[in-house]
């Protein structure tokens, strides 16, 4: 996959030396709350590895990116199509910033932008859709930012957090992106 570069970050390949970064936040409450339930037990370190090896494979259903600092590589997060329907050109979205104190510094909306453009202009996919917990209000206004919009919501779905939680259905069409004047 090629490395794509933003004014504040790029997206690069994944990298064995990736491993001690993911390891920091896939075990962490604080950021993982906002993460679907495979996060709800704590993730052992070879599964950690496998995943990063079906990345470096090119073995796993993902396809993505580490979302990274673009003079020093280093590890701030990633990006994925965690699936790709390609009969009918569509990819869902999935994406963490791995560390407390980069959140809310934009580079998850400037990630999502670059994974939006290559996965329309690329790769040809004609939506991309995710979905997101109710509570995770900073998320939500990132990808409303970002040009997706809401489509339904899935009514206390979840329980998390001693409570109901609604999951919100979110996507973007090409069409809509190209009308929005997207580069």
């Amino acid at each position: 996959m090629p490395r794509l570069s933003g004014q504040r970050i790029m997206l690069r390949e994944y990298r064995n030396d990736d491993l001690p970064w993911i390891r920091r936040w896939v075990n962490d409450p604080e950021i993982v709350c906002h993460l679907s339930d495979i996060f709800l037990y704590p993730h052992p370190e070879q599964s950690t590895e496998a995943f990063l090896d079906a990345m470096l494979e090119g073995s796993s259903d993902s396809r993505g990116f580490v979302i990274a600092d673009p003079e020093t590589e280093a590890y701030i997060g990633q990006v994925n199509l965690d699936t790709i329907d390609w009969k009918n050109r569509v990819g869902t979205v999935g994406i963490v910033i791995g560390s407390l104190d980069q959140m809310g510094m934009g580079y998850g909306t400037e990630a999502m932008k670059l994974l939006i453009r290559f996965a329309f202009r690329e790769m040809n996919l004609n939506r991309l859709e995710l979905q997101v917990y109710d509570f995770n209000e900073r998320a939500i206004r990132s990808y409303l930012s970002c040009g997706f919009i809401e489509e339904g919501r899935l009514r206390e779905r979840q329980y998390k957090n001693g409570k109901y939680s609604d999951i919100v259905q979110m996507g973007i069409l090409k069409s809509d992106w190209k009308a929005a004047g997207e580069p």
